[in-house]
């Protein structure tokens, strides 16, 4: 253990050299899928060896003090940009992941928008090598969706993706893009073959060429969210809707930014269909009203829309509606961003911040701490963990990785760009007061992140193993299809 942290970690005296287990981490409030109360957990072999109750005897070893704190399951972010490779001029895996301790986040999934892009199994290999030894957090990959090679999906490999990511309209950084309606159907049927979960960027290319045949550019940021408005979003959700019904297709909606998506997307997962979406931390934060104030800090893709998409967002994440929530970490450099409205690149840096944000807005809107602290584990811990098969993540229970995130959930504090960890260096939060804060961040059983300290030791983050294929063949049956139900109506009709 790093001599760095002695103060943090103090050993137990008076009891045998060999320690019982490798870690305590005593006393703090702990967020289980059984519900949040106070207690302790033993780590013993980088995995939770036993969730102890406050008088319980316990055993030998080093201690953490979580008195104070929420003890959180290490949170996941299924939605990251890290830029590896070929874009590492804007983010480099050690500073994101080193971003993703500092905001409690312990696994992530990586999106295939790189260069070149991870449009197969090998290249994703490759970037897995590239990342290996470099990485602060655990992770695993979204490929990417070609509309030229859709068959790909039916055999997709689990072990190395179970999701692929759709481009349904174009930005600065999407590799390839469905356009055509029979590429999109045809990525919808392999994808159902392989068993494989499309995450859909779903936004209509025709419906924004169809608007910019006539409006041309936007020339200032109070033009941008008309530029790209809700109408894009909404078509596109339609039309997965319907392949999803028609193909039983399991998917997942990325960044839902309006009303009236979550409406559609709510409605279908309510009928049955395999369908879940995301709402991102700046979409719950922001409106288009900071966009034309503060300019391309919050141009995005999706646009931030109004007041009243943003609330039902809200409503969408506390009831449970949306499955998970993501940051969408895409980061620019200054440069890039200050170009003229027309050019500079949608995105912003939001993995360290996604949590903090995502906890200050739940508790300003008059959740109780337990309750928020509910909400979270469930949105970046079991939501996304059972989305993706990721095994022994995001739930705080015995057999777990001993992946923790300790919080102090009443710290008042404001962001400056000396805080942000990513290589850009900069935030849409600049000058936010946040409410809760991450002091220490564990993965594997050893501390890899402190409040005063940031990363301690090596990285020893992983590439995910996904399940194997037998695994994947033996999983619950899909949803009947519109075809399948055409089928049995014709047989009951003879």
């Amino acid at each position: 253990m790093n001599s760095d942290l002695t103060s943090l970690i103090s050993p137990s005296s008076g009891l045998p050299h060999t320690a019982e287990a490798d870690l305590v981490v005593e006393g703090g409030r702990l967020v289980t899928p059984e519900g949040v109360r106070d207690g302790t957990v033993v780590i013993r072999d980088g995995r939770v060896a036993a969730l102890l109750a406050p008088g319980d005897p316990l055993p030998s070893g080093p201690r953490l003090d979580a008195r104070g704190r929420y003890v959180l399951p290490g949170l996941i972010d299924s939605h990251v940009h890290f830029r590896t490779p070929g874009l590492e001029h804007k983010e480099t895996w050690e500073t994101g992941s080193r971003a993703a301790l500092a905001g409690g986040v312990t696994t992530v999934m990586d999106m295939p928008n790189t260069r070149p892009p991870s449009l197969d199994t090998a290249t994703l290999r490759a970037k897995a090598a590239l990342i290996a030894g470099r990485s602060y957090v655990d992770h695993r990959f979204h490929m990417g969706a070609d509309p030229d090679h859709p068959e790909v999906l039916a055999d997709l490999d689990p072990a190395v993706a179970t999701s692929a990511k759709a481009f349904m309209a174009g930005h600065h950084t999407a590799p390839v893009v469905f356009r055509e309606a029979h590429q999109l159907e045809a990525a919808f049927a392999a994808a159902a073959r392989g068993n494989v979960r499309l995450v859909l960027h779903a936004e209509d290319q025709h419906v924004f060429d169809l608007l910019d045949s006539r409006g041309g550019d936007p020339h200032s940021y109070d033009a941008y969210e008309p530029h790209r408005p809700r109408s894009g979003a909404i078509v596109a959700v339609a039309k997965v809707v319907h392949l999803a019904r028609t193909h039983g297709t399991k998917v997942h909606v990325l960044h839902v930014s309006s009303a009236e998506e979550t409406d559609l997307l709510a409605a279908a997962a309510a009928e049955g269909l395999p369908i879940s979406f995301e709402v991102t931390g700046h979409h719950l934060s922001f409106t288009d009203h900071d966009t034309a104030r503060r300019g391309p800090r919050t141009r995005l893709s999706p646009a931030i829309r109004a007041p009243r998409d943003r609330e039902r967002l809200w409503q969408a994440v506390l009831s449970g509606e949306a499955t998970t929530v993501g940051s969408d970490h895409a980061p620019h450099t200054v440069e890039e961003k200050n170009r003229p409205p027309a050019e500079a690149p949608p995105g912003l840096p939001g993995v360290q911040e996604l949590a903090v944000s995502v906890w200050t807005g739940m508790l300003a809107r008059g959740i109780d701490a337990d309750t928020a602290a509910a909400h979270l584990a469930r949105l970046m811990g079991r939501g996304p963990a059972e989305l993706f098969g990721l095994a022994g993540k995001g739930r705080l229970t015995v057999g777990a990785d001993a992946d923790i995130a300790l919080l102090d959930p009443a710290a008042r504090w404001q962001l400056s760009a000396s805080h942000v960890e990513s290589l850009c260096g900069w935030s849409a939060y600049e000058g936010w007061m946040f409410t809760g804060r991450f002091t220490t961040v564990v993965t594997g059983g050893q501390v890899a992140w402190d409040l005063t300290r940031g990363t301690a030791g090596a990285p020893r983050g992983r590439w995910l193993p996904g399940p194997d294929r037998a695994a994947m063949d033996h999983s619950a049956p899909a949803l009947p299809t519109v075809r399948d139900l055409e089928l049995e109506l014709e047989g009951a009709s003879r």
